[in-house]
């Protein structure tokens, strides 16, 4: 009688042993706990998530590429942009000209020299506070950097003169006629020899562009900055980048060409 108490003592006793060695699954209280200390973790990584994002964004946009936004009307048609409508958004090839120099046709960004920029006013707040933010921003993208940056066309390179006067069929590069098919000569007057104001000739120095809107006569290029110490040539060392892609809106998706009017 004992024998078989005991024995069956030992087979409960095995029984729960073996039960709590089962492959059950965790506990309600377990997975609350697990659950905590992954939210927890996330929320550490979180600020060094953002901290990398950041830096990429930095990096990215100081040395590869950049979007800006076109706020005007003067590369009309390549180029969309006027007060009140959606501008286009355009990327900005920053590595093309570490390698090499623009080329006629280019559409390139670049920072307005001084003669350039009088009528430039600032976008950032006056409060030094809200500025430092915004210029922090301005470094990862996320706002436009505060300085007159501009987009054209280049029309000619170092040692090459231009001119558009009023006995001249078109615009002239060292004496030969341009083929620019990237205007519309149906803007605003754009259908007279010169689509715009009469200059030149003008010798292009050494390291510098001249740069003009596809939108003659609604573009302030160089032909309206011949009075200054580079006759309205722009450094080459001032150009930002390389206008290669539309990206928004989606409607105007696209790649901007190099079309050389040469």
């Amino acid at each position: 009688m004992t024998g078989n108490e005991n024995f069956e003592s030992d087979r409960q006793e095995g029984g729960r042993e073996r039960g709590s060695g089962s492959g059950d699954t965790p506990s309600a209280d377990a997975e609350s706990t697990a659950n905590k200390k992954k939210h927890r973790s996330f929320l550490r990584e979180l600020p060094i998530l953002v901290v990398v994002a950041l830096a990429l964004s930095f990096l990215l946009q100081t040395f590869l590429a950049r979007v800006y936004l076109i706020p005007s009307e003067s590369m009309e048609p390549t180029l969309h942009g006027c007060v009140g409508c959606t501008g286009d958004r355009i990327v900005v090839d920053k590595v093309t000209y570490r390698f090499g120099d623009p080329e006629p046709g280019d559409v390139v960004v670049f920072k307005g020299p001084p003669s350039w920029s009088t009528e430039y006013q600032s976008t950032q707040s006056d409060n030094v506070v809200v500025r430092g933010v915004e210029t922090v921003a301005s470094w990862v993208g996320l706002v436009p950097p505060d300085e007159n940056d501009l987009v054209k066309r280049v029309i000619a390179i170092e040692g090459q003169t231009v001119q558009c006067l009023p006995e001249d069929p078109t615009v002239l590069v060292d004496g030969e006629p341009l083929d620019e098919p990237y205007i519309d000569r149906t803007l605003r007057g754009n259908d007279s020899a010169c689509q715009g104001i009469f200059f030149g000739p003008v010798t292009v120095p050494q390291g510098h562009v001249w740069v003009m809107g596809d939108n003659r006569t609604n573009s302030k290029d160089s032909r309206f900055h011949l009075g200054d110490e580079l006759q309205g040539t722009i450094p080459v060392s001032e150009i930002i980048g390389k206008v290669r892609l539309i990206i928004l809106p989606p409607s105007r998706w696209g790649v901007v060409h190099a079309v050389n009017p040469q």
